[in-house]
């Protein structure tokens, strides 16, 4: 299914209605950000992995997620290209989220591909 999906969050904390700059999951660590990772690995199989690659690899359709800085910039970054979606001659190449995905199933994405092998890239 092309069409976005919603993510389940289950335990996940909730981190509020402003948005957050920097992953609240990570900067919480233990067991919140290890849910979140677990979380995060489910949302991205469901609505990003069909461009981004299996397992947050890239097949050259578009960005490899693990490239994304790490941080507070690379966290800035990847939110705001979620929340908002990327377009390029007027055309949607990514579409925005902001009303598909909650902050917290964005973060547990985030976390999910943050922690993913970068050995080979």
């Amino acid at each position: 299914d092309v069409q976005p999906q919603a993510v389940d969050i289950g335990e996940l904390e909730p981190v509020g209605e402003e948005i957050q700059l920097e992953n609240p999951y990570r900067l919480a660590g233990g067991e919140q950000y290890e849910l979140a990772q677990t979380v995060g690995a489910s949302g991205y199989n469901s609505n990003c992995a069909r461009c981004h690659g299996l397992e947050a690899i890239s097949g050259g359709i578009a960005p490899d997620l693990r490239l994304l800085e790490d941080g507070e910039f690379g966290d800035e970054w990847y939110m705001e290209r979620v929340l908002n979606g990327y377009t390029q001659n007027g055309a949607y190449k990514m579409p925005p989220f902001a009303e598909i995905l909650s902050q917290e199933a964005m973060w547990a994405i985030r976390s999910y591909t943050e922690t993913r092998p970068r050995d080979d890239i």
